[in-house]
């Protein structure tokens, strides 16, 4: 039989947006439980380090997670290693967060912050060859590829700056885009243009990964779009940066969302079903970004503060117990 837990608020995913959200929860003096599968810090994991955090001329990913985690659990936040599985909305307005172990956490109010998953190629050998040559973290998989000719494929602000961070440990890196421009920002695009380690193969899809009798990839072979010419890249290793997909299967009913499938919220943060909040990288936004994460995380906390206040619910005063600071709302 599953086990119930009762919190005020109950936070999907840990990366940035989940624990600044239960940063200002537990501000609030909400009971809250953040689920997450893994260590906490999300994509600040597979991030080596930021020069875009403000107030932070440079810091090492696994750093500000930590120090994130370190924050939230100051206020009260209470993290619990799950895997969630679903949250649905019961007809009381209740949600139950379930996880694969069969526990049930309950509370009038859920924020997700579930990120997305790498979106892969679908190409063949890609999946044959994944974590024996194809990877999808640079931060993870670099060191692997030392004095090696490997081929980054994206051509947004995690593949170019993947692709710069990937020269400290590759003879040569090849960033294979199947445009004749980058969507990356301006200066990431600098960095890269000035790394004589980076060669660019424009206008350009990848279409297979090849191997060799050892089971590992030994090349890549793409295609120019504009002349179908097929040609291979002598590379070991294939980093994919393409995107990612918004992990919001977990929901378990419907919810507007946009065409590419992320969360439409509202300037509260509330998606279409009442109660239901998302914050960082799986809501449908501009840009995605930790700064523009955690501002989604504080603006859903706090509205999830005067959700439960409207229903009757909810023991936060919105004191700080700790002392106060920042800014009232």
């Amino acid at each position: 039989m599953a086990t119930t837990h009762e919190y005020e608020v109950v936070i999907v995913g840990a990366g940035p947006a989940g624990m600044c959200a239960a940063l200002y929860t537990g501000r609030s003096m909400l009971r809250t439980a953040v689920l997450e599968r893994g260590i906490p810090g999300g994509e600040l994991l597979n991030t080596e380090k930021l020069d875009d955090w403000i107030g932070e001329k440079s810091i090492l990913g696994w750093e500000l997670a930590r120090k994130f985690e370190e924050h939230a659990r100051l206020f009260g936040a209470e993290f619990i290693t799950a895997n969630v599985t679903s949250v649905r909305r019961t007809e009381d307005g209740t949600f139950e967060t379930s996880t694969d172990t069969g526990e049930v956490y309950a509370s009038p109010a859920v924020i997700v912050t579930a990120g997305g998953t790498p979106i892969k190629l679908g190409i063949p050998g890609e999946q044959e060859y994944a974590g024996k040559g194809v990877s999808y973290c640079a931060i993870c998989d670099g060191a692997f590829f030392r004095e090696q000719r490997i081929a980054v494929v994206g051509g947004g602000d995690a593949a170019v700056e993947e692709a710069d961070f990937l020269t400290r440990y590759a003879e040569k890196v090849y960033v294979v885009h199947r445009r004749d421009e980058f969507r990356a920002s301006r200066i990431l695009q600098e960095r890269l243009f000035a790394n004589p380690k980076i060669e660019v193969v424009w206008n350009t899809v990848a279409e297979e990964v090849l191997g060799d009798a050892n089971g590992l990839m030994s090349g890549l072979r793409v295609r120019n779009v504009d002349t179908n010419i097929v040609s291979t890249l002598d590379v070991s290793g294939c980093f994919v940066f393409i995107g990612f997909r918004p992990n919001t299967g977990i929901i378990d009913g419907h919810f507007e969302h946009d065409p590419m499938g992320y969360i439409v919220t509202d300037t509260m943060m509330q998606t279409s079903i009442p109660g239901l909040f998302a914050a960082g990288d799986l809501r449908s936004q501009l840009t995605r970004q930790v700064t523009t994460a955690v501002g989604d995380a504080t603006t859903a906390a706090i509205a999830v503060e005067k959700f439960l206040k409207a229903r009757g619910e909810g023991g936060g005063a919105g004191i700080n117990p700790i002392g106060s600071g920042g800014y009232s709302v």
